[in-house]
């Protein structure tokens, strides 16, 4: 895993190359003066970071559940016919079968190109995002890598990566309330994942002031849910057992909880969000206050996921906690002063670097 460890050292590259040629531009962010990337030192971290997830090596083709998604490809159909009988025997993840044929008649058996196009896919979407809202870059992506987040759902679970990162995306949407092509977008990717079918309800939820009633209700809903945590996973049981998923669920819950470590770095944006919640609200920017939303219910998922499944249940918040890595570096340079700035984010790499070497090193053994 010593690669992953270069990525860091690229990273302090990329900001030594953007300080010294002014590869950047000051933009205006909801009457805020920021500074966005341009696109070429975006493109110098994203080219390595698809690279080694594309041609990862064959320890990490083991890690998780690549292995599936490689059988799955090399059984996939290559013509329309197949594909038809198919669909008709097996109606799970439909897109995403579709997807897989397309792909396999175009390109043959090279699985490298199939892992490629994937990741390609999914990290150019959080790219994007990063590079269109991010004030800062760099920490964004430090965040993402450092957060275990880029090798669990590029290496792991890439499957839900692709709606996760495709509705990343369109955080425009959100920020704009367009719900109509949100809805129409969300039942399209749903066909890839059908956890996709959670963010229905959540477009409206994470509307509004940080910390808003709408938020609050969840809240209240998952410290219920926790304290019926047996009726609640009965619940789940119930209303998986008719669905793609009814064979799984039952391992998926047998699982332990996800770690508390786990969760408390990934309810710090939340806190942070509660903490400079007034000043927050002073601002009136849309996608602070968004990204405030879905800190907060990122967290809580992963509050309920340690009381019940974490396999299961642990997949869910990524559909929210890449807001996280906008959400941190934006408060952080806003109400710190330069000074302070600089000593939190050694202080903040520090402890995240830790967490990581943990996460992957300690507890998946990589």
């Amino acid at each position: 895993m010593i690669f992953q460890w270069q990525l860091f050292v690229l990273l302090i590259i990329v900001v030594a190359f953007v300080e010294t040629t002014g590869q950047y531009k000051i933009v205006n962010s909801y009457g805020i003066y920021e500074k966005r990337y341009d696109w070429l030192p975006v493109l110098i971290i994203t080219v390595p970071l698809i690279y080694l997830s594309g041609t990862r090596s064959t320890t990490l083709v083991h890690f998780g559940d690549t292995a599936a998604y490689l059988s799955g490809f090399s059984e996939a159909p290559t013509s329309l016919s197949t594909l038809f009988t198919r669909v008709t025997e097996d109606s799970k993840d439909i897109g995403f079968l579709v997807f897989t044929t397309v792909v396999k008649s175009i390109i043959g058996d090279r699985e490298i190109v199939y892992l490629t196009l994937i990741a390609t896919i999914s990290l150019t979407c959080v790219m994007y995002t990063y590079k269109k809202y991010s004030c800062n870059f760099a920490i964004s992506v430090f965040l993402f890598i450092v957060s275990s987040d880029y090798l669990q759902w590029t290496y792991n679970g890439i499957r839900q990566f692709i709606p996760v990162s495709i509705l990343f995306a369109c955080a425009g949407l959100f920020i704009k309330k367009k719900y109509v092509p949100l809805i129409i977008l969300i039942l399209l990717l749903s066909t890839i994942h059908a956890s996709t079918l959670l963010m229905l309800p959540m477009i409206f939820i994470v509307q509004g002031k940080p910390w808003n009633k709408k938020t609050m209700l969840f809240a209240v809903a998952v410290v219920v849910a926790i304290a019926f945590v047996d009726q609640f996973t009965d619940l789940i049981t119930t209303f998986m057992e008719n669905s793609q998923y009814s064979g799984e669920v039952d391992q998926y819950l047998s699982t332990e909880g996800t770690s508390i470590q786990r969760v408390m770095v990934y309810s710090l944006p939340a806190i942070l969000s509660l903490i400079f919640k007034k000043r927050i609200e002073q601002v009136k920017n849309p996608l602070i206050n968004l990204a405030s939303n879905m800190s907060l219910i990122a967290a809580l998922c992963y509050v309920l996921s340690a009381f019940t499944s974490g396999q299961f249940l642990g997949r869910i918040p990524i559909f929210f906690s890449l807001y996280n890595y906008i959400l941190i570096p934006w408060i952080i340079q806003q109400y710190f002063t330069k000074n302070s700035v600089r000593i939190i984010y050694i202080c903040m790499i520090g402890a995240y670097m830790i967490f990581y070497y943990y996460q992957v090193h300690i507890t998946w053994g990589l």
